[in-house]
C-alpha cells in the first residue's frame, strides 16, 4: 500500500500512481479520517498497516526525524509543490530499483530521493546510505 501524504491531496497523485502500482493508493487521512493528522503520529498510524510505503515532500519533518518502524517505508522527496509530477517518475524507478524492488527490502528504511541521488538509512543501521546515479 502506498500511502501519501495529505499535502498531496488533490494533486490527482492518487490515480496516477493507481494506473501502474497493483496495490492500494491512499492518502494518510483515508487510515484516520476526521481527524487532524500531527507529523508525530504518523508512525503509530502506519504501524497498523502492513507494508505501508509513505510518501511525503515535506522533507524536513521526515527526513532524519521520524521514529522508524520495521513495519512500514518512509520516502522523502524534497521538492517544491509546483513539482509533485516528478514523484510518479521518482517512485515508479524506486521500485525498480533491485535494492528497494520488494516490500520485504523497503521495511524499516527512510529513504530520500532526488533525481540524482538516492539516500537512506534504517531501522537496523542509522547511518546514511548514498546510492549516487541511481
Amino acid at each position: 500500500m502506498i500511502v501519501l501524504d495529505e499535502q498531496l491531496l488533490g494533486r490527482g497523485l492518487e490515480r496516477s500512481l493507481g494506473n501502474w502500482y497493483r496495490g492500494a493508493v491512499v492518502f494518510i487521512t483515508d487510515l484516520r479520517p476526521g481527524t487532524v493528522i500531527k507529523d508525530e503520529s504518523i508512525p503509530a498510524i502506519l504501524n497498523r498497516e502492513a507494508d505501508a510505503l509513505f510518501v511525503t515532500i515535506n522533507d524536513s519533518d521526515f527526513w532524519r526525524k521520524i521514529a522508524i518502524s520495521a513495519r512500514f517505508c518512509v520516502v522523502c522527496v524534497p521538492i517544491p509543490d509546483s513539482q509533485v509530477g516528478q514523484l510518479d517518475p521518482l517512485l515508479r524507478r524506486l521500485l525498480r530499483h533491485p535494492q528497494f524492488r520488494t516490500k520485504a527490502l523497503r521495511k524499516g528504511r527512510v529513504i530520500r530521493l532526488t533525481n540524482d541521488t538516492l539516500q537512506y538509512y534504517s531501522v537496523n543501521s542509522p547511518l546514511i546510505q548514498t546510492i549516487a546515479d541511481w
